[in-house]
């Protein structure tokens, strides 16, 4: 069984993982600090049940996302909120530099991705190769490679507009 101490060292050492999926799945700051919570909790729900057949890296990725994902599911039957990080988010700031505004951008257009397609381009971004994110997601390598290809054109025909 595994210690407080140890899952605390791993969500430390893999604390981004948690945010950008949190972010990546929510539109304010509010929910992404909910959304981080949740996952938290579900990562030390969940982590007697750990193996180590994988590394903790790629557990704390599949269940980030299907928290994420279950949380974004949830609040999609409660009905639309607007939020006002959204008009903050489109506020210019003078410290922007042109890579964070690409980034916005690229991430503005990741969100409007299917919650399948997010995850997948989220993980080919965080450097996963094709057998990570398969391990990850419950696809093939195969169905990886060709979905990643179909992203990427999305998003490359989205930006150009």
């Amino acid at each position: 069984m595994y210690t407080k101490r140890e899952f605390i060292r791993a969500i430390k050492e893999n604390e981004g993982i948690i945010y950008k999926v949190a972010r990546l799945y929510t539109n304010s700051t509010e929910d992404q600090k909910d959304v981080y919570q949740d996952i938290v909790y579900q990562l030390w729900k969940s982590y007697p049940s750990f193996k180590a057949t994988s590394k903790i890296s790629t557990w704390m990725y599949r269940v980030a996302l299907n928290t994420a994902i279950s949380n974004l599911k949830k609040e999609k039957r409660k009905g639309t909120r607007v939020s006002i990080d959204n008009f903050l988010l489109n506020k210019i700031d003078q410290v922007d530099t042109a890579m964070e505004e690409r980034i916005t951008l690229l991430y503005a257009h990741i969100k409007k991705l299917s919650i399948v397609e997010k995850g997948i381009i989220l993980l080919h971004l965080e450097g996963k190769n094709y057998d990570e994110i398969a391990t990850i997601t419950g696809f093939t390598v195969t169905n990886i490679g060709t979905r990643l290809a179909r992203i990427k054109n999305k998003l490359k025909s989205q930006i150009n507009k």
